[in-house]
């Protein structure tokens, strides 16, 4: 990172904030180890920027378009009921979006991840994905070449 694009402190400065799926130049595509919701995924951008409009507009059509990418993964091989999207940054403000799937038989369905639990999940979430982590993983990687 270039001097200044590095906020001391900052969580996601620090730190990878996930797993790390995916790392280029400009932004990072991490999975956020959630027992509730293992396809759980949030991009990252590289530099340190509170805010979307903080980006150029190129920059800020890179950061959508990871989005939509890790998005299409998602809907591909899970079959989801609901995408969620989210970029809060209430808690941490480095610019990062939260691209969440949610099924109708998740705990919060169709309560937001950080709501009320709605039901106990059995087995467990991560058993009735249509496929493993690793390869979510691996076709979310694949979806950036």
């Amino acid at each position: 990172m270039a001097q200044g694009d590095h906020l001391q402190g900052c969580e996601l400065c620090e730190s990878p904030g996930g797993f790390v799926v995916v790392q280029t130049p400009m932004l990072r595509v991490l999975r956020i180890e959630d027992v509730s919701f293992p396809a759980f995924y949030r991009i990252v951008w590289a530099a340190h920027r509170a805010e979307f409009t903080d980006l150029s507009p190129a920059e800020r059509g890179l950061c959508l378009e990871a989005v939509a990418r890790v998005e299409m993964v998602l809907r591909e091989h899970l079959r989801p009921t609901k995408i969620n999207l989210a970029s809060l940054g209430n808690m941490v403000a480095h610019l990062h979006w939260h691209v969440i799937a949610r099924f109708d038989w998740d705990s919060h369905f169709p309560q937001p991840i950080w709501g009320q639990a709605q039901r106990v999940v059995e087995p467990p979430a991560v058993s009735r994905l249509a496929l493993p982590l690793f390869e979510l993983d691996r076709n979310v990687a694949n979806a950036f070449g």
